[in-house]
């Protein structure tokens, strides 16, 4: 019986690219000039950190993130901007974390959008995926695109697909 998995992954070598990429770009602007910036990334525990001078370079460092992920093919809605946190020399701090998986309700909101759609399947949730089984690939192809178009705020991923 054909299937396929419904999943939320993100290539870290990509984001590691990125973070370099603007790390290097950090080094070269003017108004980062002057200004102590740190940005790491840890990829065991998929978290970006960054350390910076005022408000104005958080969000500056956020955008040159965004574009460069965009560049590297990553989507932006993996990223979760944590709180920004002022440090003991008068800097600022913020923990990005990278989302990954489909959370519990998100995969319940998935397999309830697919039954109301009629289309003649089976949807599972195991673990941090869903599983879509059905007699006909058409079927499988036709629900891949409501997944495409719907509007969840995640990125997913098709793997996995046996005929």
């Amino acid at each position: 019986m054909p299937s396929f998995d419904i999943v939320s992954e993100v290539d870290l070598q990509e984001v590691d690219n990125a973070v370099n990429n603007v790390v290097k770009e950090i080094e070269t602007r003017y108004d980062f000039r002057g200004v102590k910036t740190e940005l790491s990334f840890n990829k065991k525990d998929k978290v970006i950190n960054l350390v910076t001078g005022d408000d104005m370079k958080v969000k500056a460092v956020r955008d040159m993130l965004i574009t460069h992920f965009t560049r590297r093919k990553v989507d932006s809605r993996v990223i979760d901007y944590g709180e920004v946190e002022p440090t003991s020399k008068g800097q600022l701090k913020q923990a990005i974390k990278l989302k990954e998986g489909i959370d519990k309700d998100t995969a319940k909101n998935l397999v309830k959008m697919i039954k109301a759609s009629k289309i003649k399947v089976q949807a599972a949730i195991q673990d941090e995926q869903v599983r879509v089984t059905g007699k006909k690939i058409d079927d499988l192809q036709e629900v891949m695109g409501l997944v495409r178009e719907c509007d969840l705020e995640m990125p997913f991923q098709f793997v996995n697909m046996k005929s």
